[in-house]
């Protein structure tokens, strides 16, 4: 057995699942286990070697199954923890890592905790969670509304970061840190190879600050949750709010925190918060991008590569041209993302184009943080009803959340497995589903399949050095060129924006070959590209 390098974890190619949205396989209108076993042999062609599983622990899913009810079993809508072991074993057979999700903030407010510990002060379990006579800050949860809630049998206040039914823990507390490394350890020993963890970086706070995450106490809690040497070959993901400092601090090789964190810059990128648009350039995504590259490099961390997940409307829906364009735009973020260094994350759908549906009222929305807003605004008459839903449309988390279209046949909701479905099918369905996709001569999964072959062939993509082509000079605006090295290999990579235009690129037919477009009709070697065109060089001399 060789010894083992954390660098291995950039052959990774995860795929995200929300259960909930996957496959239904008992036709009840709700994604389970079974649906998603069903689908494994798919994930595996499609070169997948990683899945990121939401949550699918016990949960009266008032935030869709982020409020843990138990930690160490399995929610009837989605099977048992039968069905889950099964899963880990049918995802080994294949040689599919499983990355479960971890919610170590706060529980459910019906978590057998809670129940106890909002009974009174001398409960076992009151310190579980935090507590205050009167609220010490004018914190706001993240789904609207303060974040300090009133509980009448102990006349205190409790923290809830998020939803009123979503309380937070108290890591200060010595036994809340003891029970939740007992639930990483039972996971672990049900045979999961990793956990991607929930806001993590709210466990530590501080009074003092204007916000409840960040506060420097959290490094020893995840220090102590995974720098255990057991531990030491996992794979650790965090979603975290952190700046360059946190995220040096956390994901240092020595600091025995956290294998990566995802980074949420790119995320800003055309809109002013969740809900309302703003202008921006393909150029800003490229920035963004370019320079956690080079942070990365420079501190010896590893890179999270990716565009969507289910907590966002799809990046090319935001950030792109979903109509006219899908194919080019889907096919262009996939390549400029997907070739730099790092650990692809992939969104299910995304694979093959989805994009966010349009509905004409909120009675087709489910999420909380959604429904929230607009009843905020139904009070506050900020902006006509007619422009909040504009912004519902825009920014929900509903939008990506929609069950998966797996096929045209709309009497099984398109694949799904059930045409009455928790969540309605997304509008787009019939016009994007992976059937249809497959069957067209721009195939997004086509395109996808080719494009995560090469990375899994090259040691170049996979662990090379990255430098920015396109950097500098007017000349060099509405594209992205960059080249991977390692030694004295080469790859080059063209992205090009949203418009037509030449550029230069340092290529010849003596020393290159090509490798892969997007675009059936572009000419290798050709300078001149059409709207979101993408071609690949490798160097042969």
């Amino acid at each position: 057995m060789k010894n083992f390098d954390r660098n291995d974890f950039l052959d990774m190619v995860v795929y995200q699942i929300y259960p909930r949205s996957f496959c239904d396989g008992n036709g009840d209108g709700i994604g389970d286990i079974k649906g998603i076993i069903s689908k494994l042999d798919y994930l595996k062609d499609l070169g997948v070697n990683a899945v990121w599983l939401s949550p699918c622990y016990k949960s009266p899913k008032y935030d869709n199954g982020y409020d843990v009810s138990d930690y160490r079993d399995i929610d009837p809508d989605y099977g048992t923890l039968d069905d889950m072991k099964r899963l880990i074993s049918e995802l080994h057979k294949r040689g599919i890592k499983l990355i479960t999700d971890f919610v170590a903030n706060h529980t459910s407010s019906e978590h057998k905790w809670f129940k106890e510990a909002k009974k009174s002060k001398d409960n076992p379990y009151h310190d579980y969670y935090i507590w205050e006579k009167t609220p010490p800050t004018k914190w706001t949860c993240c789904f609207g509304g303060s974040a300090w809630e009133y509980n009448e049998e102990t006349g205190e206040y409790y923290l809830h970061s998020f939803a009123v039914q979503q309380p937070d823990l108290n890591w200060k507390n010595p036994k809340v840190r003891e029970e939740m490394r007992s639930v990483v350890d039972f996971w672990l020993d049900l045979g999961v190879d990793g956990f991607r963890c929930d806001v993590l970086d709210y466990i530590g706070k501080n009074y003092a600050t204007d916000h409840m995450h960040g506060d420097p106490s959290m490094h020893a809690y995840i220090n102590e949750l995974f720098g255990r040497d057991k531990l030491s070959r996992i794979f650790t993901v965090g979603e975290c709010q952190s700046d360059e400092k946190d995220i040096r601090e956390i994901c240092g090789e020595d600091r025995g925190e956290l294998t990566t964190v995802f980074q949420f810059e790119h995320f800003g990128v055309g809109r002013k918060d969740r809900w309302i648009k703003y202008p921006f350039a393909f150029d800003d995504v490229k920035n963004i991008l370019s320079k956690w590259q080079y942070f990365s490099a420079k501190n010896g961390l590893l890179y999270t590569l990716f565009t969507d997940n289910h907590d966002q409307p799809y990046f090319i829906s935001r950030t792109g041209n979903d109509r006219e364009y899908r194919y080019e735009c889907a096919t262009m973020y996939a390549a400029m993302f997907y070739l730099l260094k790092g650990i692809p994350f992939i969104y299910q759908g995304q694979e093959f184009g989805s994009a966010s549906p349009e509905y004409p009222s909120i009675d087709y929305y489910d999420d909380i943080e959604t429904r929230n807003y607009y009843a905020y605004q139904e009070k506050a008459k900020e902006y006509p009803r007619y422009e909040v839903m504009n912004q519902v449309r825009f920014g929900s988390r509903d939008n990506s959340r929609h069950p998966v279209a797996w096929s045209e046949d709309e009497k099984t909701g398109y694949g799904f497995g059930s045409e009455k479905t928790w969540l309605p099918l997304n509008s787009r369905a019939k016009e994007i589903n992976l059937e249809r996709d497959k069957k067209s001569e721009k195939s997004v999964i086509g395109f996808y399949k080719k494009l995560l072959a090469y990375r899994k062939s090259s040691e170049v993509i996979r662990r090379g050095d990255f430098k920015e082509l396109s950097a500098d000079g007017e000349g060099n605006k509405g594209c992205f060129v960059f080249e991977r090295s390692l030694g004295e290999k080469k790859v080059v990579v063209a992205v090009n924006f949203d418009r037509e235009q030449t550029i230069e690129l340092p290529v010849n037919e003596e020393e290159y070959k090509f490798i892969m477009s997007n675009n059936p009709a572009y000419k290798p070697f050709n300078k001149q590209f059409s709207a979101f065109d993408v071609a690949v060089y490798e160097k042969t001399k």
